[in-house]
């Protein structure tokens, strides 16, 4: 007899581990996927096309409030579970719901889920959402790229559109992302690689992704979402830490895996974070992985016109993921907003519509500033009007990417920049050389 499983994921993790274990195994039959976290991508079918023949018509996802009931109406065996960037408690609550439903609650490891590359891969993760991945990523890729070396950079999956469209994309223009419609979390991820001339790869598919990716890279850079392990097996793990919410390295899951697994740990925002938390992220590196790497950094916060801050009323948005379930109070468009003399930070709650307003019921510790969150057309054009009826002087814009080529904002604006900037005490690129050497050597 099959054993019945349930996945519970959040269109990501749950798919690969799906792809690589699940599909084809006739020891199991996955009965439905479950979706938690991003909005919007239940109540879809995970195709016959990604899922094989064993499943004709598909496999179903459900929102996950449904579990219990779907835990009794299939007879489910065994409940996987697939995301990351929660507490161990949440995790433990939702273990003990699936098991007082009768199923196995199971968390997989890099063993059954890894993908083994045939070039070098540099894998960069972090404890939590926010801690700085995406700079770390840009900043090896134009290290390594610097050096003469083809670098392609494959990206954690963002599937949350039409999932046969999605199953392998390659991104090397702009207008790639406009040709798939790429949500405002995807282009954050993919368009400042794009503009420093790097290839990106994402999807559903990461065994078919990969076997693309590297036939035009001599080594790949695995760019990870929130806080989740790598898809490929790692040559060098190199995981950013982040004081200002220290102590959630070891309380997040998969957080103190990746430490545990870690070569080399960035402990990024140095330049704005207590000296106690430093010390503190430090030791509990430390207490789990003495032999890593400790590695100082910030993340210095620039303004395209700082000029036009100070004294004024201002509207402060944020990267969406890392200030709604990465709990980030605030990002660096409220650093520059101080930094640069802001006279007001108005509050955008009472103009937010729809699943705007919505975002700030699920997420109750959001103050004052305005999460750039746009799952979908419907989604982006409700971030338009919320930030157009917000009565600011300036519009302070703190995304990875420029905001005002997605929407259209009838107020004056200002983009902040943060880069990476390793301090010490070896520099990144003395780690990377020595990486390359013995890369190199067992190529």
């Amino acid at each position: 007899m099959r054993k019945k499983v349930i996945i519970k994921g959040a269109a990501g993790r749950d798919f690969h581990n799906f792809n690589v274990y699940f599909r084809n195994n006739r020891n199991y039959e996955v009965v439905a996927f479950t979706a938690s976290q991003i909005p919007g991508i239940q109540c879809r079918i995970y195709p016959q096309e990604l899922a094989g023949t064993d499943y004709p018509i598909g496999i179903p996802i459900y929102p996950e409030e449904e579990l219990p009931q779907l835990i009794k109406e299939f007879d489910v065996d065994q409940v996987v579970f697939a995301y990351s960037d929660v507490s161990h408690e949440y995790v433990m609550h939702k273990a003990s719901l699936v098991l007082a439903n009768g199923a196995d609650f199971c968390l997989m490891g890099s063993k059954a889920t890894m993908l083994n590359a045939k070039v070098p891969v540099v894998a960069v993760c972090a404890v939590r959402t926010g801690s700085g991945k995406s700079q770390t990523s840009r900043l090896i890729a134009k290290i390594l790229k610097d050096k003469g070396l083809k670098v392609v950079v494959v990206r954690h999956p963002m599937p949350y559109g039409d999932l046969k469209k999605q199953i392998l994309q390659r991104f090397a223009s702009r207008q790639d992302l406009d040709k798939c419609e790429c949500t405002i979390e995807e282009r954050e991820e993919y368009e400042p690689h794009i503009d420093s001339g790097i290839v990106v790869y994402a999807g559903v598919d990461y065994g078919k992704i990969l076997e693309e990716a590297q036939k035009e890279a001599e080594i790949i850079i695995w760019d990870g979402g929130n806080n989740d392990l790598p898809f490929l097996k790692p040559d060098l793990h190199i995981v950013v830490a982040d004081p200002r919410r220290a102590g959630h390295e070891l309380t997040y899951y998969p957080s103190e895996v990746n430490l545990r697994l870690a070569n080399v740990v960035i402990v990024n925002k140095v330049d704005t974070s207590d000296s106690a938390k430093i010390i503190q992220v430090k030791e509990n590196v430390k207490s789990v992985n003495p032999n890593a790497v400790i590695l100082d950094a910030a993340s210095p916060i620039t303004a395209d016109k700082p000029e036009l801050i100070k004294g004024r009323r201002v509207l402060v948005i944020e990267d969406g993921p890392s200030v709604t379930h990465g709990n980030m109070p605030y990002g660096a468009a409220m650093i520059a907003a101080k930094k640069f003399g802001a006279k007001e930070l108005v509050n955008p709650k009472p103009y937010a519509v729809g699943s705007i307003r919505a975002t700030y019921a699920q997420y109750p510790h959001l103050g004052s500033i305005l999460p750039a969150v746009g799952y979908g057309e419907k989604q982006i054009a409700e971030l338009e009007e919320t930030i157009n009826t917000t009565p600011c002087d300036i519009v302070l814009i703190g995304t990875p990417i420029d905001l005002r080529r997605v929407i259209k904002v009838n107020k004056p604006t200002v983009r902040v920049k943060y880069e990476l900037q390793v301090i010490g005490p070896v520099c990144l690129e003395e780690i990377l050389d020595d990486f390359l050497k013995d890369a190199l050597k067992s190529g």
